[in-house]
């Protein structure tokens, strides 16, 4: 019996420590800001004029971020610190590849609607893409220099993919492979042709 009776008032107990905890009101955890750094502020929704692109230095989604990262990267190899390097060319690959889905798929949801919308959200997407192959062309070569010819190969068959054979970036890709010896057939030919540096998305 006596056993039941603290069951009950432990139960109580905790029910009411429980009821007062959920009272309290929560405490917000407050960071200091370092002196000099420039944190992203909130944009004023009650100011719909103050417009801030996504295109400013200190953004990573846009193109000016994955060229940051593209210039950090040649910095590195220049230095010939290619595991940063090769970091550096990853990144701007993802940050690359991001932006030509987006854009694709803005152009595809306003193909129709508006063509203006939708040509300048593909001639980004063709840009962008164009970007990625460039930027996967320079991770190739920095895994080339570290000796890591099977991390090079799937890049550079990519990059052919994406390109064409026929076009200048996808030669250059050919022609790293022929030089690992992954393919045994030099490309272009003696009569082969040359085309625009475009890629097929």
């Amino acid at each position: 019996m006596n056993t039941a009776v603290a069951v009950t008032l432990m139960r109580r107990t905790f029910l009411s420590v429980i009821a007062v905890l959920s009272l309290l009101s929560p405490v917000n955890a407050q960071v200091s800001q370092l002196p000099g750094t420039n944190s992203p502020q909130p944009i004023d929704p009650n100011a719909p004029n103050n417009l801030r692109p996504i295109t400013q230095s200190n953004s990573l989604l846009s193109i000016e971020g994955g060229d940051r990262l593209v210039k950090e990267a040649e910095q590195s190899v220049s230095a010939q610190n290619y595991p940063l390097a090769a970091k550096k060319l990853q990144e701007a690959r993802q940050v690359y590849n991001q932006l030509s889905n987006f854009y694709q798929e803005l152009n595809s949801s306003f193909s129709g609607i508006d063509n203006r919308v939708s040509d300048s959200q593909r001639q980004k997407a063709l840009l962008t893409a164009q970007k990625r192959d460039e930027a996967t062309f320079q991770l190739a070569l920095v895994h080339r220099a570290q000796n890591q010819p099977e991390l090079a190969v799937p890049l550079l068959i990519q990059i052919i993919k994406s390109q064409n054979p026929t076009r200048d970036l996808g030669k250059k890709a050919y022609q790293q492979l022929f030089e690992l010896g992954f393919v045994d057939s030099p490309f272009p030919t003696a009569g082969g042709s040359s085309s625009s540096s475009s890629p097929k998305k």
